[in-house]
């Protein structure tokens, strides 16, 4: 039986509707959702950009960048990763070099977008996107590049916020055509907008959740009823981290003791259960006993 990983993501498709799909901007959170019984997991652009790099989401990072983040997440867990690779890095050898480079690290499946080069947040203003065979282009370099035919190529447009309904619609079908897996449409300010977009095609459809953005959080039910594959929850995680950092860090800073903050913080045991700690300083004592390795060189 086929187990790579777009194999592993083709599967978890099929298992929930829509699969939700959550942020994981580390290997340990990774194995968080992994414990928690999530099917598919996300490493976001922005995520890698803010988070690894103190960097704004506006196409700085590069294709290293973003595979490192990505390997060691695909090291630690076995669900399967999506993974924002912006507009590809490039043209079509360098977007060719991201996907394969994306397939050997473990990779299950990308999102390429037809942004231009200097892009911006999906969820911020003046964005530009270059034209509709450009973008084709993009993905036909991309599928044509994949190792494994069941890695998953997943074309992200922006086009309803600069263009309109109707011609994102005529994008998404000319981004099937030219062999999309799945679609990828941002920035949807109305469940009525999933209907007509996945009407449109016959790949599956994600819905991008982020918080504060332009997209009301619907529930799952919600996002079925109008046809939709998968849910994104992108960053989810990483701001309720950050705002429990936040608060951490200033009760420390005034009040010269972590008390007040103690319950809101995972316990060393709570960090061994989901590393499996234990397992590791077992094989230690079954290895060597109470000897340190290396005691007897010298």
């Amino acid at each position: 039986m086929n187990d790579t990983p777009g194999y592993r993501f083709r599967q978890a498709l099929q298992k929930e509707h829509p699969v939700q799909i959550v942020g994981a901007i580390n290997a340990y959170t990774a194995l968080i959702a992994e414990h928690v019984g999530y099917e598919a997991i996300y490493l976001s652009g922005a995520g890698v950009a803010n988070a690894s790099y103190g960097l704004p989401d506006l196409g700085m990072t590069t294709l290293d960048n973003v595979l490192e983040d990505a390997t060691r997440i695909t090291s630690a867990c076995k669900l399967p990763l999506l993974v924002d690779i912006d507009t590809g890095w490039g043209g079509a050898f360098n977007i060719a070099r991201t996907v394969k480079a994306m397939c050997n690290a473990g990779v299950a499946a990308v999102h390429i977008e037809d942004q231009v080069g200097q892009k911006r947040c999906g969820h911020r203003p003046n964005k530009n996107i270059v034209s509709i065979g450009e973008m084709a282009d993009r993905i036909k370099a991309a599928v044509d590049a994949k190792p494994d035919p069941d890695f998953v190529v997943m074309a992200r447009t922006d086009a309803l916020a600069v263009e309109g309904m109707e011609p994102m619609l005529e994008r998404i079908r000319v981004y099937e055509a030219a062999g999309a897996d799945a679609i990828f449409a941002e920035a949807m300010t109305d469940i009525n907008h999933y209907a007509h977009v996945t009407g449109a095609v016959d790949v599956p459809v994600l819905a991008n959740l982020t918080e504060f953005g332009m997209t009301p959080m619907y529930t799952t039910d919600e996002l079925a009823s109008v046809g939709i594959s998968m849910a994104l929850y992108p960053l989810s995680a990483f701001r309720a981290m950050n705002q429990a950092a936040l608060k951490v860090y200033r009760t420390i800073r005034e009040q010269g003791i972590q008390t007040d903050v103690i319950s809101s913080m995972q316990t060393r045991d709570e960090l061994y259960e989901f590393l499996d700690y234990h397992a590791y300083e077992q094989k230690l004592d079954e290895l060597f006993g109470n000897k340190t390795p290396g005691d007897d060189i010298g």
